[in-house]
């Protein structure tokens, strides 16, 4: 099962072409403001959303894949930015939930209907934070 909206795109400018006006707008901000805060994060196309940076994980079915550090993906109901980092033990979004404005949070999850709702300075440090901390809790690490 796929938690992703699909997508007929298979690159950065086809997901965001076929995204209706509405979406599109916000979701090329934040693909810029992304790309601005955390350049050394190369930008792909990834599970039907816009990917950040990459990171070995161990999906369900036990493969070694790679998963984007963050991640932008325009859903039904709203828009949503996953941060797949940890610091001490806990998951970097939810560490800074309460900075991060009119938005819900779930471990590793931002979701938001408007910028205007997302406290942009929080999510700067959240995304440099992830940049320096990639990975999530109990993902695969690979043995020296």
């Amino acid at each position: 099962m796929n938690m992703f909206k699909p997508t007929k795109a298979t690159t950065i400018k086809s997901y965001i072409d076929a995204l209706p006006s509405e979406r599109r707008e916000p979701i090329e901000y934040l693909d810029a403001f992304i790309r601005k805060t955390v350049p050394t994060l190369k930008p792909h196309f990834a599970y039907n959303m816009l990917g950040y940076g990459s990171f070995p994980y161990k999906n369900y079915k036990k493969e070694i894949i790679s998963w984007p550090v963050i991640a932008l993906a325009s859903q039904k109901q709203y828009i949503s930015i996953y941060v797949c980092a940890v610091v001490d033990g806990k998951y970097i979004a939810e560490t800074h939930k309460k900075d991060l404005g009119k938005v819900s949070v779930g471990k590793s999850c931002i979701r938001f209907k408007k910028i205007s709702d997302l406290n942009m300075s929080a999510l700067e440090k959240v995304i440099k934070s992830a940049a320096k901390n990639p990975g999530l809790e109990g993902a695969y690490e690979k043995k020296i």
